[in-house]
């Protein structure tokens, strides 16, 4: 029955993948030139410059926080036994 529910949740998660990746593209940006009331061009390009680079590592340092977490966790259980 495991198997089974393993199965279903894998064919179900490939599924939603395939049909995610079926999306439209996104419509033209205005040529990526710069307007006159935005001179950096920010405003023309997909995504708008955002920096991700900072969210990424705030996310990455949180992620091994958690798994440290649990690792600790796991070895002080071992340790009561």
């Amino acid at each position: 029955m495991k198997s089974l529910n393993k199965i279903l949740t894998l064919a179900a998660v490939l599924l939603v993948s395939i049909s995610l990746s079926a999306q439209s593209p996104p419509p033209p940006n205005n040529d990526g030139g710069s307007t006159s009331s935005d001179p950096s061009g920010a405003g023309n390009t997909v995504g708008g410059n955002a920096p991700i680079a900072s969210g990424l590592f705030i996310l990455l340092g949180l992620g091994a926080a958690y798994g440290g977490k649990k690792l600790y966790d796991l070895r002080e259980e071992k340790l009561e036994e």
